[in-house]
C-alpha cells in the first residue's frame, strides 16, 4: 500500500476474540490487557456451539456465560456480541439475560444481535433453523420484544411467532433507553430494513479480495441503508457503523486498513486476534494505529 496518512477524525477500536481453541483464563488475560490499552473502546465475541475455525470437536466456550465472566475480569471495556444469534435463545429471555448482563458490566454491555446461520450447529444440538424468509420474520419480531421489554415496565405482544402477556423486565438495565443495539449482515431486504428499524449500530461483514473493493460495496450498502432510513423517517447519522479490520494482521497493514477505512467516514474498526494470541500484539497494533495519529497531542477515541 501507499504512504500512510492521518484520520481526518477521531475512530473508535474495538478487538474480537472467538471462542474456540483457547481456554477462558486465556481470554481472561487477553481483555485485561487490552483494557489497560486506552486505544481499545470495546471488546466482542462470536456465538457458535461449535467451532467454525477448527475440527468441530474442539472445545468452544459459550458466548453469553463467557462475556459476564469477563465483564467481571475487565473494568473499562465495553463488551459485547458480533453477534448473538436469535436462533438459540427465546427473545423475551434473551431481554432478562441482556438487562442483567448490562447491570454486571456496569452499563458496559453492546447488544450485538443476528438471526443465525449455522446449519451443523442446529443439526447437532436439535435447534429449529427456519428457512430465511421466516428467519427473517422470527428476527424482526424478537427484535422487537427485547426492546419492548428492555424499554417499557410491562409489555404485551402478540405476534405470529412470540407472545407477551403482560410481561415485566425488572430490574432494567443500567443504559437507558436500553444497551445499544447492534445488527451485523449485508441483506438490502431484510437486514438493512432491520437495522433502520431497531440498531443503534451497524456492523458490515463484507470482505471482498482488497480493502477498495471492499470499500465500494460498503459505500453501496451504506446507501442502502440511507434509503431504509428514509422509509421510516430516520436520519441514518444516528447509527454507529463498523467493519472488521482483519485477523491476527501485522500491526502496519492494520493501520493502512484502519486509515483507508477512517476516510471514507466508519465509525468503529473491530481487530479480530484469534487464538493463539500473544498479547503484546494488542500494544505492536495499538502503536501502529496511534502512529497515524494527526499529532501526537491526540489520541485515539
Amino acid at each position: 500500500m501507499g504512504a500512510r496518512v492521518a484520520y481526518a477524525a477521531a475512530v473508535q477500536f474495538g478487538l474480537k476474540s472467538v471462542l474456540e481453541g483457547t481456554t477462558f483464563r486465556a481470554l481472561q488475560e487477553l481483555w485485561q490487557y487490552a483494557d489497560e490499552i486506552d486505544l481499545y473502546q470495546s471488546a466482542w465475541v462470536n456465538d457458535h456451539l461449535l467451532p467454525v475455525l477448527g475440527d468441530r470437536t474442539d472445545p468452544c466456550l459459550e458466548s453469553w456465560v463467557t462475556v459476564t465472566a469477563l465483564a467481571q475480569a475487565t473494568t473499562r471495556l465495553r463488551v459485547g456480541f458480533l453477534v448473538s444469534a436469535m436462533i438459540y435463545r427465546h427473545p423475551a429471555v434473551l431481554a432478562k439475560m441482556a438487562a442483567t448482563l448490562d447491570i454486571v458490566s456496569d452499563g458496559r454491555l453492546d447488544l450485538g444481535l443476528g438471526a443465525g446461520w449455522a446449519a451443523d450447529e442446529c443439526a447437532t444440538y436439535g435447534i429449529d433453523l427456519p428457512p430465511l424468509g421466516e428467519r427473517f420474520d422470527r428476527f424482526e419480531e424478537g427484535c422487537d420484544v427485547v426492546t419492548r421489554l428492555l424499554t417499557g415496565e410491562v409489555s404485551s405482544f402478540q405476534g405470529q411467532f412470540f407472545r407477551l402477556v403482560d410481561a415485566p423486565c425488572a430490574p432494567k438495565p443500567l443504559q437507558r433507553p436500553h444497551p445499544p443495539i447492534m445488527i451485523g449482515g449485508t441483506g438490502p431486504k431484510r437486514t438493512l430494513r432491520a437495522v433502520a428499524r431497531f440498531a443503534d449500530h451497524w456492523n458490515c461483514p463484507i470482505s471482498p479480495a482488497t480493502v477498495e473493493e471492499s470499500i465500494d460495496e460498503w459505500r453501496r450498502l451504506r446507501d442502502v441503508l440511507a434509503d431504509r432510513c428514509a422509509e421510516i423517517g430516520r436520519d441514518p447519522a444516528t447509527i454507529t457503523t463498523s467493519i472488521q479490520l482483519g485477523y491476527n494482521s501485522e500491526p502496519n497493514e492494520v493501520a493502512d486498513r484502519a486509515a483507508m477505512w477512517r476516510e471514507v467516514g466508519v465509525d468503529v474498526g473491530i481487530l479480530s486476534f484469534d487464538p493463539p494470541c500473544d498479547p503484546d500484539n494488542l500494544a505492536a497494533t495499538a502503536a501502529a494505529l496511534t502512529a497515524l495519529t494527526p499529532d501526537s497531542g491526540t489520541r485515539w477515541q
